[in-house]
């Protein structure tokens, strides 16, 4: 059963486990995807206003009619929607602006893409890797002012602080890490919050974190 954040008789936010499509796609054999999973509870056809990575968790906005997936759509097209994420990178990030233009799925031109990192956390292991024999995690916020494809996570990459978790663009020795002192085998990527307004309708939600994240986050005592 999805976890249903927010319900009106125009629109429903849900939040979306990790490791789940959000659609049937051709280059996926996944049979169980949240489109069809959220129709079925609801018993009525949805629409997907935005979408989330596979790998990332969090609060997902869908439309109940075709008019509201317009005006949702609309929305976010014209920037007027406040995302947030939460997100456990390796290093000690600082808080920044990001602009790094990136390239859409299925296309080569580069367009402009802007995500803002907010440090909020630190902490340090007494692990080793290689040569090193401490490691350094942080977490933070971020907030896309764009919406390319995998844009936190390549804009993470870019400034060399990959989301633990990340398999395409993270450090493979620091997410075994996480794996094997942590139990922790997921992104550690969150939709955590999300607001708009669409006509008279406010919408605001938290989407609580999994248990994953959750058990990450009391272990440094970030909580």
């Amino acid at each position: 059963m999805l976890e249903i954040l927010y319900q009106s008789p125009r629109y429903v936010v849900v939040n979306k486990p990790p490791g789940l499509l959000m659609h049937r796609t051709a280059i996926s054999q996944d049979t169980v995807f949240l489109l069809q999973q959220l129709r079925n509870q609801l018993g009525m056809r949805v629409h997907a206003v935005n979408r989330i990575d596979r790998a990332t968790s969090g609060a997902v906005l869908f439309a109940l009619n075709a008019d509201a997936a317009r005006l949702g759509e609309e929305a976010f097209r014209a920037r007027l929607v406040d995302k947030t994420y939460l997100g456990v990178v390796r290093g000690f990030v600082q808080s920044q602006r990001i602009e790094h233009r990136l390239s859409d799925e299925g296309s080569s031109e580069r367009r402009e893409a802007i995500t803002e990192i907010e440090a909020l956390k630190r902490v340090q292991l007494d692990i080793a890797i290689g040569r090193y024999p401490q490691q350094r995690y942080s977490l933070l916020r971020a907030r896309p002012r764009t919406g390319r494809m995998h844009q936190i996570r390549r804009h993470l990459h870019h400034i060399f602080h990959p989301l633990i978790g990340d398999t395409t663009h993270g450090e493979g020795r620091h997410n075994r890490l996480f794996r094997e002192h942590f139990d922790c085998s997921r992104l550690l990527l969150h939709a955590e919050s999300l607001a708009l307004s669409i006509d008279e309708e406010r919408i605001e939600v938290h989407a609580p974190h999994e248990a994953q994240f959750s058990r990450v986050l009391e272990h440094f005592g970030w909580r």
